[in-house]
């Protein structure tokens, strides 16, 4: 994908302190002179994370709460030159226990998880097709197959990320631009911290690997690991009754 460029490639990850993301940077074949943009809060921590990558890394203010900045934000990213691979990494997974309490912190979950994706994919894909190519890497989860009573919210906002996700890829068929959909299951790694692990469990540098190989590839779909797939059409026709014991 970075093949005739004639030009330093140009990487956005939305999310830019995202384990995930981070290490899906790392784990492409980039050239050195690849020119990295991480977009998040903490200016400080963005600018640790970009320390550790192997290529030229800058750091850009992005709130995903301020859906009425993602716009303005696209546009001026894009105005400074061709972006050809946006990394949509940002979430949040606030404990369910939490939520019931809160409605807010849900709808904030849901506006990370989900809505800004939405404002900023829009831009990015509408500027993508303007420059006759791009990538965009969005990432679901298992999550999203079917919301369990655990984490019903944050299996919602996936779920619909995921639907966003795949209809814009369909929307973008033949127009050079690609979408590549990634559903982890459970991962190992700071969000999670504290939380007994689930089978077919990943960590933030096995997705890279995968999700760095899938792009080099044609995949527009991709379970990490490829097995949960499996795991994923057994949780789709488990019967209702039998979903709902389910302790997580």
């Amino acid at each position: 994908m970075w093949e005739n460029l004639g030009r330093p490639a140009r990487v956005l990850l939305l999310g830019g302190t995202s384990e995930i993301g981070l290490a899906i940077l790392a784990a492409l074949r980039a050239p050195a002179a690849t020119q990295v943009l991480l977009a998040g809060r903490d200016d400080a921590r963005l600018t640790a994370a970009g320390k550790e990558l192997p290529f030229e890394a800058a750091t850009v203010s992005f709130d995903a709460l301020a859906l009425d900045l993602h716009k303005n934000f696209i546009d001026e990213i894009f105005a400074e030159g061709q972006v050809d691979l946006v990394i949509a990494a940002t979430g949040v997974l606030i404990p369910q226990e939490q939520v019931d309490t809160d409605p807010l912190l849900a709808a904030h979950m849901i506006e990370t998880n989900f809505t800004s994706h939405v404002t900023t994919l829009l831009e990015t894909s509408a500027k993508m097709r303007a420059q006759g190519h791009g990538t965009i890497v969005v990432l679901s989860s298992i999550a999203a197959v079917r919301p369990r009573k655990a984490n019903y919210v944050y299996g919602s906002a996936k779920a619909g990320l995921d639907a966003f996700a795949r209809g814009l890829a369909d929307a973008l068929e033949g127009t050079g631009v690609r979408l590549l959909l990634v559903r982890p299951g459970f991962v190992i790694g700071r969000m999670t911290a504290g939380m007994e692990a689930a089978p077919m469990s990943s960590t933030p540098e096995q997705i890279g690997k995968a999700v760095a190989a899938a792009l080099r590839g044609r995949a527009s779909e991709l379970w990490v690991p490829r097995s949960l797939a499996m795991l994923a059409l057994a949780i789709r026709l488990m019967p209702r009754s039998l979903w709902r014991r389910m302790r997580r």
